[in-house]
């Protein structure tokens, strides 16, 4: 009984067929295959152009971020020799002499300074140890511990060939240990560093609380400023649109340097507020180079990546929800906060999120108008890049941002849901 309908079924499948005689199910898969074929061809040069500009430098950061293969590839005896050592006492002779021909050979390749860099990041002072010792290891003779001790005496040192062990791995994690202030000590434990040295938490915290007070800043300018663009008709709106748009069209860099001529001391913000009674020329306030010069410069600045995505939200929301809500018997007030900004939270969570990403790494501007107290993370990240040359401590905190803004993305979507982010 049951399998007549499904053999029927079957034969009627056969039966239908395309003009040249095919089975109409096969040509309907075939034509199918064909237009995921084509888009997948029309969409290739936009992959290609988003893993060759993006995905792949991220990768290449975070690989960063872990590799070592300065010391592997440089001291490689040493390291043979320092396999069986205990860490608690000064190695054998063995290890000195490996040391000794470790450094011939990187001096003589050229790789020496590279090589004590690396190792002075780890420890402060190794630089001036490595360098100095190549250019007497040529003329030492065994003993090369007491040899090697007399040209520098922190080879006497446990915590010297603690490091040149521990940085031995070709992958490793002392770079995201540094990224929030903590190390290993000579017994190889993890540990604090000293308290001279703890920057990169408290760095951290500076840029996610700046970002926050900029996103929140932004919300509340921007909330009224898109209400009125959603609510005027339509020939003001677009004047006003164009207003908004239009730091757009003006350089970042001009845009920040005009904030240093607002908030200056001698300034045009101050020389108003002197003129209008509101404090002595003595009493000028200090707007610049600290944490507030650069949270209205951002604010002003991330302003616009607020209003657009509330401004669309709100453009969709009808005016007759809170008319009904006004018949039904509503104050104005308590229609405008039950009905209204309920459906902006799209728009609002669209735009706060916008804003805040934005914010945690920004460079340009807190390193023009930041001063010491107005530096964010991506500061020390440009130092590490650029005159440090320490590029593993550089791509360990950009991979801390990177998660933060991953985890940032997760809990939005776990809370509120990424299918009701609107940004247009």
């Amino acid at each position: 009984m049951d399998m007549a309908p499904k053999t029927l079924e079957t034969s009627r499948s056969e039966i239908l067929s395309t003009v040249d005689g095919q089975p109409l199910k096969k040509a309907l898969a075939r034509t199918e295959r064909t237009k995921r074929f084509k888009a997948i061809l029309l969409v290739a040069p936009l992959l290609t152009f988003i893993t060759v500009t993006f995905l792949y430098p991220i990768c290449l950061m975070l690989f960063r971020s872990v590799e070592n293969p300065l010391v592997a590839e440089n001291m490689p005896q040493t390291l043979e020799v320092l396999q069986k050592w205990d860490g608690k006492s000064l190695p054998s002779e063995l290890a000195f002499a490996a040391a000794a021909k470790d450094l011939a050979a990187a001096r003589k390749s050229k790789m020496i300074g590279r090589l004590a860099t690396r190792l002075n990041f780890e420890t402060s002072g190794l630089r001036s140890v490595i360098t100095g010792t190549a250019r007497k290891v040529k003329k030492m003779e065994a003993p090369f511990k007491e040899a090697m001790i007399q040209a520098r005496s922190q080879w006497g040192d446990v915590a010297t060939w603690s490091t040149i062990k521990r940085l031995g791995p070709t992958i490793i994690d002392v770079n995201y240990l540094a990224a929030v202030d903590r190390g290993y000590n000579v017994k190889g434990e993890i540990e604090l560093r000293d308290e001279d040295r703890r920057i990169y938490v408290s760095l951290f915290g500076r840029t996610l609380l700046m970002s926050l007070i900029v996103t929140v800043a932004s919300l509340f300018l921007g909330f009224p400023i898109a209400y009125l663009l959603a609510s005027l008709p339509l020939k003001y709106s677009n004047l006003l649109m164009i207003l908004v748009l239009l730091p757009f069209w003006t350089s970042l860099l001009v845009r920040t340097t005009s904030w240093i001529v607002l908030l200056q001391t001698q300034g045009v913000l101050n020389d108003v507020m002197v003129w209008l009674g509101l404090f002595e020329d003595e009493q000028r306030v200090q707007l610049i180079f600290n944490a507030q010069g650069t949270v209205i410069a951002m604010t002003q600045i991330l302003l616009p990546f607020m209003v657009l995505p509330l401004y669309s939200v709100m453009k969709t929301i009808h005016p007759s929800y809170m008319r009904a809500a006004e018949s039904l018997g509503a104050h104005r007030y308590t229609a405008y906060w039950r009905i209204y900004v309920p459906n902006t939270l799209p728009g609002i969570g669209a735009g706060s999120l916008l804003v805040f990403i934005l914010a945690i790494g920004y460079y340009i501007t807190p390193a023009l108008v930041g001063g010491q107290d107005g530096q964010m993370i991506s500061n020390l990240i440009a130092f590490h890049m650029q005159k440090s040359l320490n590029w593993g401590l550089a791509a360990a905190l950009g991979g801390i941002l990177l998660g933060g803004v991953v985890i940032l993305y997760w809990l939005y979507n776990s809370l509120v849901g990424v299918e009701r982010l609107k940004l247009g």
